[in-house]
C-alpha cells in the first residue's frame, strides 16, 4: 500500500491535535492546582492575605519577616501543601503504571494488596513492636516492597500475566486485612487509636522533612519510569510481538512495577494509605485526554490536584474538626469505583 500526501498530512494533522490536547491540558491542570496551592496557604483559622503570603515566601531571601504570617505559612501550611502535591503525584504515578501495565482500570496500589501490606506492616510496628512516628514510616515501606515482590513471585508463570497479578494481588489484599483485624484483637486501645489514625492516611502531622525524603525520592524514580516507558510501546502490541521486535518484556515489566512499587511506597511512609488517589488519577487523566497519548504527567498533575483540593475539604469541611484526608478521598474514590463498575457492567467489560 502506497502513503500517499494525503494520508502523511492527515497523520501529521492528527499527532499535532494530540500534542495540542496534552499541552492544553496539562496547562489546565497547572493553573487549578496553582489556585489550590494559594487556597491551602490563604484558608485556615488566621487567614493571611496575598501580600502576606508572598512575603513570607520572599522572606528567607529579602529578610523582611513577620514571625506570626511566617510560622503560619512557612511552617504550618506550606510543608502540607507541598507535602500533599508531592503524594497525590506519587500515588497518581504508581496507578496509572500498574492500569497500563496490566490493562485494567482497577489495577492500582489499593486495589492489589500494595496498601495493605504497607497498612499491615505498619500496623505490627506499632502494636506488636510498639514502635511510632519514622519506625513506622520505614516498616509500612518495608512492607508495601515486600508484598509487591510476593505478588509478582507468586503470579510468575514463564512470565507474568494481568490477570494473574490482579487475582493474586486482590487474594493477597484480603489475607492482609484479616492480619490487620487480628492484630487489632491483640491491642489496647491507645494501641488501636494509634493505628487507625494511620490507616486512615492524614496530612495532618506534616513536616518539611517528609516532603524532603519524598521529593527526593520522587528525583530519582521519575527518570527512571521515563526512561523504561521507552520500551512500553512494544509490549502494547503484545508480548510475543515485543519480544521479536527485540523488546526485553519481563525486563521493563519488572523495572516499572518496582518504580510503581517506589511510588507507592514512599507516599504512603510519608501520609499513610490514602485511598483512591493512585485508583482514579489515572482514568480520569485519560478521560480528559480522549486518547491523546497516555497521560502519565496529566495523570500526575491529577493526583496532586485530588489530594490538595481533598485536603482542603478535610480541613474545612466541618467548622470545628479536621478530618482526615483519606475520609474524603474515600468517599469520593468509592462513588468513582461504582460509577466505574456501572459503566463496566453496561459495556460488558472493565479494560
Amino acid at each position: 500500500m502506497t502513503t500517499t500526501t494525503a494520508d502523511i498530512t492527515r497523520i501529521v494533522a492528527v499527532r499535532r491535535a494530540a500534542a495540542t490536547r496534552r499541552q492544553g491540558v496539562a496547562a489546565g491542570l497547572i493553573l487549578a492546582l496553582l489556585a489550590a496551592f494559594a487556597m491551602a496557604l490563604y484558608l485556615g483559622d488566621y487567614p493571611v492575605a496575598a501580600q502576606g503570603i508572598i512575603q513570607s515566601l520572599l522572606s528567607p531571601l529579602t529578610g523582611l519577616a513577620d514571625r506570626g504570617v511566617d510560622f503560619i505559612v512557612l511552617q504550618v501550611r506550606l510543608p502540607r501543601a507541598v507535602l500533599a502535591i508531592l503524594a497525590g503525584a506519587s500515588f497518581a504515578l504508581a496507578g496509572i503504571i500498574f492500569q497500563t501495565l496490566l490493562r485494567n482500570p482497577l489495577a492500582s496500589p489499593d486495589i492489589i494488596g500494595i496498601a495493605h501490606g504497607a497498612s499491615a506492616s505498619a500496623v505490627f510496628c506499632i502494636i506488636i513492636l510498639g514502635w511510632s512516628g519514622l519506625a513506622v514510616s520505614l516498616g509500612a515501606f518495608a512492607g508495601a516492597v515486600l508484598t509487591a515482590l510476593t505478588i509478582y513471585l507468586l503470579a510468575w508463570r514463564n512470565g507474568v500475566t494481568a490477570f494473574r497479578v490482579v487475582l493474586i494481588g486482590i487474594g493477597m489484599a484480603a489475607m492482609l486485612a484479616a492480619v490487620i483485624s487480628y492484630l487489632f484483637t491483640r491491642a489496647r486501645l491507645n494501641e488501636v487509636q494509634q493505628a487507625m489514625a494511620w490507616l486512615v492516611g492524614s496530612l495532618n502531622a506534616a513536616r518539611p522533612a517528609d516532603s524532603i525524603v519524598l521529593g527526593g525520592a520522587m528525583l530519582v524514580l521519575v527518570p527512571l519510569m521515563i526512561a523504561l516507558l521507552r520500551g512500553l510501546d512494544a509490549m502494547e502490541l503484545g508480548d510475543d510481538t515485543a519480544r521479536a521486535l527485540g523488546a526485553k518484556v519481563e525486563t521493563t515489566r519488572l523495572g516499572l512495577m518496582l518504580v510503581a512499587v517506589g511510588f507507592a511506597a514512599f507516599a504512603t511512609a510519608a501520609v499513610g494509605p490514602v485511598g483512591f488517589v493512585a485508583f482514579v488519577s489515572g482514568p480520569l487523566a485519560r478521560s480528559l485526554l480522549k486518547g491523546a497519548g497516555r497521560g502519565f504527567l496529566q495523570a500526575a498533575l491529577v493526583g496532586a490536584l485530588v489530594m490538595l483540593v481533598s485536603d482542603l475539604v478535610a480541613q474545612h469541611l466541618l467548622p470545628t474538626v479536621q478530618l482526615p484526608v483519606g475520609v474524603v478521598t474515600g468517599a469520593c474514590g468509592a462513588l468513582f469505583l461504582l460509577w466505574l463498575l456501572m459503566a463496566s457492567g453496561r459495556s460488558g467489560r472493565v479494560n
